[in-house]
């Protein structure tokens, strides 16, 4: 019995057997060469899930997408070896360059095939590779146009988006209509324009065509980004919290996306977010303007990396002297700056072709720190676009000197007492001013008295208020200034019969 029982027991002594990332990479390796992609893809998976940090298993699953046409699950792998597992792994650039190719976007291609060259010119792909490229030019007069309509496309976005940044919203939207126009389903266009509409005041409008936008092309990111930005300037908290909640489960590939998505996290503060996707960005060596480098330092500042914050803000500095001032560290300083002391910009609006616009840059030289060497500049003194407006509100700024009949001190007076309420003046602030003076410039010829200040900066506050799409009453506005709720609401019809 008891021995029996022994040979039972030894017989019952069974090797576990636990099936390791290896062994199903080799069951993987075996599916793909007999092109049975789908089992190969299911083995793959499972041995990431075992060894997620080993870069041949990504590697070899991104192949694998590939051949099943999903090229998009493909250059996310590759991205996340180059940038997380091993950037020495060159042979993937070759494979990004081969998806590029088949998604059409040509531009890409190239970057990653002669990326490969540049950096293993004798690699095992390198035949291949040039083949690629042979493939690529062979109709090189279509690629070439397609490339620079391309550019150009890009240049006029890249010049929309500095005219936006420095306030010249007119100036952005004429821009921007043009593009659309040409370029109907150019959503960067759209997604820009109803940044303008959103900053001059127009909240609706600008969420009309965020609402299209997202309608003909779901999941835009960009529109989403931006109702972000839009919920964060309204202060509305449940809203920004879903809009991040949204975005954090998003994961671009383009650096365009990847960009947009890590500066709308930094400039709604979310600086953990951001610094994830902009760092990405720095460490593949993208080469960005100054708004690159002005929100990684200052998500940088923000997450404790304080040293390499500095760094990138000498590279802000190089590229934007105008930002000295705007540390993140110098927030206290920061806080009383705006547009007031950008001299490009008030040197840009100065040249504008809108009245209202060179009259909100007259302005800004009244209420900056460096308004005497504004006014001393040739620049400032060549000005040919100056009208018998402008040149009056300019005898008043440098006499301190009323004029007869003319309203141009009490215009001013009205801005200033704004002003008290709404500084500095950043990109938001903008539109208010700018309301103010589009009301004076469209009642010019009416002869309209604006002696009543208080009321007219209420009455201006309330409706640029009502448009941005923010809670306010007349009587709360009314209190603001000290007025009435009967004068703000006769003051009120006056600013929206000037607006429409």
């Amino acid at each position: 019995m008891s021995k029996d029982s022994k040979a039972r027991k030894q017989k019952g002594k069974l090797l576990t057997f636990i099936p390791t990332g290896e062994y199903y990479f080799a069951k993987g390796l075996k599916a793909y060469h007999r092109r049975d992609f789908h089992k190969a893809k299911k083995y793959l998976q499972r041995a990431l899930q075992l060894e997620p940090g080993e870069p041949m298993i990504s590697c070899q699953l991104a192949i694998v997408w590939t051949e099943l046409g999903e090229y998009e699950n493909s250059n996310r792998i590759l991205h996340h070896i180059l940038e997380e597992l091993d950037e020495e792994m060159v042979e993937c650039h070759y494979f990004l360059a081969n998806n590029y190719a088949h998604m059409g976007f040509f531009k890409d291609a190239f970057h990653h095939a002669k990326l490969y060259m540049e950096l293993d010119p004798d690699g095992d792909f390198s035949e291949d590779t040039e083949d690629l490229l042979d493939v690529l030019t062979l109709e090189a007069d279509d690629i070439e146009d397609e490339m620079y309509e391309e550019d150009d496309l890009i240049a006029k976005q890249e010049q929309a988006r500095d005219l936006l940044e420095s306030g010249y919203f007119q100036k952005a939207i004429e821009m921007l209509n043009s593009v659309i126009d040409e370029y109907p389903e150019y959503w960067s266009a759209y997604n820009n324009l109803a940044l303008a509409y959103f900053y001059l005041g127009e909240a609706e409008r600008a969420e009309e065509i965020l609402a299209d936008v997202l309608e003909r092309n779901q999941g835009n990111m960009h529109a989403l980004c931006n109702l972000l930005v839009f919920a964060h300037y309204r202060k509305e908290t449940e809203s920004v919290d879903h809009f991040v909640s949204v975005l954090k489960k998003i994961n671009p590939i383009t650096t365009e996306h990847q960009f947009k998505l890590g500066a709308t996290f930094a400039l709604v503060g979310e600086y953990e977010l951001a610094y994830q996707w902009l760092k990405k960005l720095y460490k593949r060596g993208f080469d960005g303007e100054g708004p690159f480098y002005y929100w990684l330092s200052y998500a940088s500042y923000h997450i404790g990396q304080e040293s390499f914050a500095r760094r990138l803000w000498e590279k802000v500095l190089e590229i934007n002297p105008d930002k000295e001032g705007f540390e993140p560290w110098n927030d206290e300083k920061s806080s009383m700056h705006g547009f007031e002391d950008h001299l490009g910009s008030i040197f840009q609006k100065l040249e504008s072709d809108y009245l209202e616009e060179r009259l909100f840059a007259l302005f800004l030289i009244s209420v900056s720190d460096k308004k005497e060497s504004i006014l001393s500049s040739k620049q400032f003194g060549e000005n040919e676009k100056f009208t018998r407006v402008e040149h009056d509100y300019l005898h008043f700024l440098k006499t301190g000197q009323r004029k007869p009949n003319l309203p141009i001190a009490d215009i001013h007076e009205t801005a200033e007492i704004l002003y008290t309420y709404h500084q500095p003046v950043g990109t938001v602030e903008a539109g208010l001013f700018l309301m103010w003076f589009s009301v004076f410039a469209e009642s010019i010829k009416s002869g309209m008295a604006f002696q009543n200040k208080n009321a007219w900066a209420a009455a201006i506050e309330y409706v640029w208020t009502k448009l941005r799409g923010e809670k306010v009453s007349q009587k709360e506005a009314a209190e603001r200034y000290g007025i009435s709720s009967a004068t703000i609401g006769k003051y009120v019809k006056l600013v929206n019969s000037f607006l429409q």
